[in-house]
């Protein structure tokens, strides 16, 4: 393993037994994700995007393979990780703070120091002055960057994010993109994205990992060259267009596209 590999997976396959016998989820997958890096996840409906992040998380066993996080086995839900849903999965009688202050009580850390890293990440996602709201005075743009703060509130190495502005309308996606990319920046944390946006993907993306339908496979794996910080500009350049033909071109080629 490379020193600086966070996440490897070598041979994980993923079957699930049903009354009718094993239906085969995902076939081997090779892949690893260094620390700090930004890896997307894109392929159709169905083809296991959710379940190798589950799998990532500690939330679902392998059936093959080996998967480890920083060099050690994952056999169970992981204390290094954070998770963000497509939805933001707030509880409506919390205020916005106590909603992060959540991932604190389950983790049983010390409220002081939980209560002030939940302000300075809030201030960090632009929450500063919303501490006291409740998640129906917010957009739903917001409530994903408080669900955001509260996966980071016991300071995981690794960020899993699965669709999580699939929900959003077009121009607060953009917004949202642009926002993940400064936490992302700000935090250092390796972020691993399941998305159904091409656009995305490489907007936010040091590696784009490309996958095949149902039972998923790996169909290739792209490096994202482009310069960092990425100002929205960037997707009008024919160097972000190559990239997302040569993307696409997988999906078309299997008829069936199941992006935008």
């Amino acid at each position: 393993m490379a020193l600086d590999t966070l996440i490897e997976a070598r041979g994980v396959a993923k079957t699930y037994q049903s009354k009718d016998g094993p239906v085969e989820s995902l076939k081997p997958l090779d892949f690893s994700i260094r620390e700090g890096e930004f890896v997307s996840v894109v392929g159709p409906s169905g083809c296991g995007k959710s379940t190798l992040l589950k799998m990532v998380a500690g939330l679902l066993p392998i059936s093959a393979g080996t998967l480890t996080l920083a060099g050690k086995p994952i056999t169970g839900p992981q204390k290094d990780v954070g998770i963000v849903f497509q939805s933001a999965v707030l509880l409506a009688w919390r205020s916005i703070e106590d909603n992060i202050l959540l991932q604190a009580e389950i983790r049983r850390l010390p409220k002081a120091a939980a209560r002030e890293r939940a302000r300075a990440l809030m201030q960090m996602a632009g929450l500063a002055g919303f501490e006291n709201k409740y998640p129906w005075q917010l957009s739903g743009g917001m409530q994903q960057r408080a669900s955001i703060c509260r996966a980071l509130l016991h300071d995981p190495s690794v960020l899993l994010m699965d669709e999580p502005f699939g929900a959003l309308d077009a121009m607060t996606r953009e917004k949202m993109n642009l926002e993940l990319q400064r936490i992302w920046s700000a935090s250092k944390k390796t972020v691993l994205l399941i998305t159904h946006s091409i656009p995305e993907a490489i907007f936010l993306s040091d590696r784009v990992i490309v996958m095949s339908e149902r039972p998923g496979s790996i169909a290739a794996i792209y490096d994202i060259d482009l310069p960092r910080p990425r100002p929205l500009d960037v997707m009008g350049t024919e160097r972000f267009a190559a990239y997302a033909r040569t993307l696409r071109a997988h999906f078309f080629a299997q008829g069936q596209l199941d992006a935008h």
